[in-house]
């Protein structure tokens, strides 16, 4: 059984894969506390692997987001390969700090992005997405990834982050559009 907060069919927000649709998998719980998180990831309802299978098919795409919370807290070996034996393209946003989730996350995803937090361990990833609150950038500079997505925390700083892709042209611009258009 995993807790899950909720199930939706939307357009993906934020990073790389913004506006393909997809269904999101938010998984309840985590591991950190940032002052930042505007995800509410306590609640939610304990589901089967099954359950899970039942309610994201009901949706015309096979493109899942892995979602938290922390998703690596509950995934496993049998929830990735159900997934991907029923044709799913999975897609995994984590915050980089657990060991064993993120094995599993390099062995059956196809995407994984990274938005590192404190404590992160992870050293590689497709995407690393940084929700950017004015610190030092330098400690990415050793990350291995695809695409460096950087994020502004609030619409307040979007020109300093602006400015600061201008000046650093390995980094993209990533917007929550999802807010913007106010999808979920």
């Amino acid at each position: 059984m995993k807790k899950i907060n909720e199930i939706f069919y939307s357009l993906q927000g934020e990073g790389y894969y913004t506006g393909t649709p997809a269904v999101f998998v938010r998984f309840s719980g985590c591991n950190l506390n940032c002052d930042f998180c505007d995800t509410e990831h306590l609640s939610g309802v304990f589901m089967s692997d099954n359950e899970i299978l039942t309610e994201i098919t009901q949706y015309p795409t096979r493109h899942i987001v892995l979602t938290g919370g922390e998703p690596t807290l509950q995934i496993d070996v049998s929830f990735m390969q159900m997934l991907k034996e029923d044709g799913w393209y999975i897609q995994i946003e984590t915050n980089g700090t657990l060991t064993s989730g993120l094995s599993i996350a390099d062995r059956w995803a196809d995407w994984v992005t990274c938005s590192p937090k404190k404590n992160c361990i992870r050293e590689k990833a497709n995407e690393l997405k940084v929700v950017y609150i004015g610190q030092d950038m330098s400690q990415y500079d050793s990350f291995v990834c695809d695409v460096r997505s950087l994020q502004p925390c609030s619409m307040l700083n979007t020109q300093e982050v602006i400015d600061y892709i201008k000046k650093h042209p390995q980094w993209r611009l990533s917007l929550q559009t999802h807010k913007m258009l106010d999808i979920r």
